[in-house]
């Protein structure tokens, strides 16, 4: 299991992050597209989906964690993420060359660095990611006129079926992605610049992002309904931490 050996510098500093003049006007130049789900919501999919079409650019967030195995294949530095030593990522942060930045699970930290914008300005290319919802607010707040779009599972029981596939996770691990999965259905019905998207097909939940990319707007009437899935999804996962025995 990752730890963090300075959490409480990251939680300082992020409490009341700033971003450096330079990092201000990178983000200005970038046209920027950000998704924010629950984990196992399928945002990774999406985004390769994306990608693939050449309008895209990914950004490789840096992260404090480890290098991990996905299906036998060890993870590569640059390719999933920028594998950072902590100081590293503090020196940064307290630069302000980070766009947004996030302790996760209480685990790690990750986050998206100005310089992977600057690759996407030069590419002429959107820049996209995924980010938390607390890194969301952070650049809806810098940037409003970005995209931001909310990913989410069609039902519960399909959510904790992608989960589980994704392998064996200790009770304690799903525990706190339950808890932080109640956070992020909250923020998601709490904010109205989310676009909920409901990836019920990835192929077609990226053709609708897309879509809304392109200053098509969603559908009033669908979303109204994508609220109410959420709403939905919030209750269940609440009901299921109060009801299962970790």
């Amino acid at each position: 299991m990752n730890e963090l050996k300075y959490i409480d510098e990251f939680r300082k500093i992020l409490a009341d992050y700033t971003l450096s003049d330079s990092a201000k006007q990178q983000l200005a130049d970038t046209n920027l597209l950000l998704l924010v789900g629950p984990t196992s919501s399928g945002k990774n999919t999406i985004i390769n989906e994306l990608v693939n079409s050449g309008d895209y650019h990914y950004i490789v967030s840096d992260t404090t964690r480890k290098p991990r195995m996905n299906n036998g294949i060890l993870e590569q530095n640059g390719r999933e993420y920028w594998f950072r030593a902590e100081e590293d990522m503090l020196t940064d942060l307290r630069a302000g060359e980070f766009l947004e930045a996030a302790v996760i699970h209480n685990q790690q930290v990750s986050g998206i660095s100005i310089r992977e914008l600057a690759a996407a300005n030069q590419q002429r290319k959107i820049a996209i990611n995924e980010v938390e919802t607390v890194g969301a607010d952070v650049i809806h707040t810098a940037k409003p006129e970005a995209t931001f779009i909310f990913v989410v599972p069609p039902s519960f029981e399909e959510w904790i079926t992608r989960m589980r596939l994704r392998g064996e996770l200790p009770a304690d691990e799903i525990k706190k992605r339950l808890e932080s999965t109640r956070k992020e259905f909250a923020a998601a019905l709490q904010h109205d610049y989310y676009h909920i998207v409901v990836n019920d097909n990835y192929m077609l939940a990226a053709k609708k992002i897309r879509q809304i990319t392109e200053n098509r707007p969603a559908d009033p009437g669908t979303q109204m309904e994508a609220r109410s899935l959420v709403a939905q999804l919030l209750a269940d996962t609440e009901r299921h931490l109060a009801t299962a025995d970790y």
